[in-house]
């Protein structure tokens, strides 16, 4: 059987991120990707121009539909915005016992755009994040959520632990924020410390990069993967697709989703 994998995110209208993004990685990993749309966002390289949020009717609504009848391996999310959408999907992963669950803690956009409103926060922590797999901040969000203050691998490390005792979920801080020729991923599994190099790519197309990671990490799980091989996997495809991205628009440039496919 294919295997299936779920986003639970916003629509980006210029291609390079959100439920856009994570579609495309799910077509490169060879998964079968289904949606749950919680908010429109009007954007493109340059600004978010609008965010529309759905009624939570309609957002449990899609949830209904695609497990009542497709169900789902794996699941990951992106943008989520509201405290009330946070919690109505909370809810519905519970009430489906959905496995493999990824948050993306998304709140800024790279144009700055704010993604997740303030007080939002506590809820994605207190609710979402205590039923999830893996929770995979920057090192910004790494910051907001744990009230650490992060200038080195040492203090990624100190974060993710902290994370991890407040939500009991695997954590894996992103380095892509950090200074350096070397981005460093910090992965905190409850038990051990693991590390994921590699050398930083200098380009300005990276839009989408953390829902690409993210649903590249859900697609592994889903299709049988551990944690540690999931991720390994992904940064390799995520490598490639900023290795092979190009400029499109007047911004931050698009990734190459579709690199690894022959």
């Amino acid at each position: 059987m294919v295997p299936r994998v779920m986003t639970v995110a916003s629509t980006d209208s210029g291609g390079g991120a959100g439920v856009m993004a994570d579609l495309k990685t799910f077509t490169a990993m060879k998964v079968f990707g289904t949606a749950v749309i919680v908010s429109l966002t009007a954007q493109n390289s340059v600004t978010v121009k609008s965010i529309y949020e759905l009624p939570v009717s309609f957002i449990n609504d899609q949830f209904d539909a695609v497990m009542e009848d497709i169900g789902t391996d794996s699941a990951k999310t992106g943008m989520l915005y509201s405290e009330e959408i946070i919690s109505a999907v909370t809810e519905k992963f519970q009430q489906y016992n959905v496995n493999n669950i990824v948050v993306d803690p998304v709140m800024i956009s790279k144009t700055n755009a704010r993604l997740l409103k303030e007080d939002a926060v506590s809820t994605m922590v207190n609710k979402l994040m205590k039923i999830a797999t893996l929770v995979t901040p920057n090192i910004p969000e790494s910051e907001v959520i744990s009230s650490i203050k992060i200038d080195s691998v040492m203090d990624a490390r100190v974060a993710a632990k902290k994370i991890y005792e407040m939500t009991g979920a695997a954590v894996l801080v992103k380095g892509g924020h950090s200074g350096g020729s070397i981005s460093t991923d910090i992965l905190y599994d409850g038990h051990e410390y693991s590390e994921f190099s590699g050398t930083r790519i200098d380009t300005r197309n990276t839009h989408g990069t953390g829902d690409t990671l993210s649903a590249s990490i859900a697609s592994g799980l889903a299709s049988g993967m551990t944690l540690h091989k999931s991720i390994s996997e992904a940064r390799k495809y995520i490598e490639g697709a900023i290795e092979n991205s190009f400029p499109m628009g007047k911004g931050y440039g698009a990734l190459s989703h579709f690199w690894a496919i022959k």
